[in-house]
């Protein structure tokens, strides 16, 4: 592969090593500053959902392919109660018995889309994000190692799906877009490919992959 950071496989684990946090910020950690769509109204009209937040944490799951990098995302099913039909990463809830936030990403993904944690090499943590809803997610970049080997659980997932690393990464394709939301004006990034809209917190986990990699 070739390319730069997001052709080549070993420019972009160098680059990752330099750039991502080995350390996760954790849901109780007082010094992280999380990030999220309240940060995007440059009116300060917005305002950071009130904790107590509910810790998650999602998997980034970047895929090593012939052609080049891509990242996998999951379509949920349209049968869930919350989010349903949107496109997010495999992550949810972390819970008590979860080795941090890594484990619990790990054993989401493991829960929706069958990946085996053995075949994901962590490659360090982005910020931690905080929805509109409250949740409090920790995102875990992670590679996936061939082959990769996937069993939807379809009560959750309809379908997973793979974007290019470099259509992701080239910030003409980073939107900013806003909407009403719960009667409150609501700012978010958007991301569209091939006719799929990624929105909200996962199109802000991934403009916060671009610039800690390319800024």
């Amino acid at each position: 592969m070739s390319g730069g950071p997001f052709g080549n496989l070993q420019a972009f684990l160098d680059r990752a090593a330099d750039r991502l946090s080995t350390i996760s910020p954790g849901p109780d950690d007082p010094t992280s500053n999380p990030r999220g769509d309240h940060d995007l109204d440059d009116e300060g009209v917005a305002i950071a959902p009130p904790g107590p937040h509910r810790h998650a944490a999602v998997l980034v799951p970047v895929v090593a392919r012939e052609d080049g990098l891509a990242m996998l995302f999951n379509l949920r099913s349209a049968s869930l109660r919350d989010h349903s039909g949107q496109i997010s990463f495999p992550g949810g809830k972390i819970d008590a018995a979860d080795p941090g936030p890594a484990g619990a990403a790990l054993r989401e993904a493991n829960e929706e889309i069958g990946l085996d944690p053995a075949r994901v090499r962590l490659l360090g943590y982005l910020d931690s994000y905080l929805s509109a809803t409250g949740f409090l997610v920790v995102p875990v970049v992670g590679l996936l190692e061939e082959p990769v080997s996937l069993a939807l659980n379809p009560t959750e997932v309809a379908e997973v799906f793979e974007v290019p690393l470099p259509v992701l990464m080239d910030p003409d394709g980073h939107s900013l877009s806003s909407g009403i939301w719960r009667g409150r004006t609501r700012c978010y990034y958007a991301i569209t490919h091939e006719g799929r809209l990624i929105w909200g917190v996962t199109a802000g986990i991934v403009r916060n992959l671009y610039e800690r990699l390319c800024l």
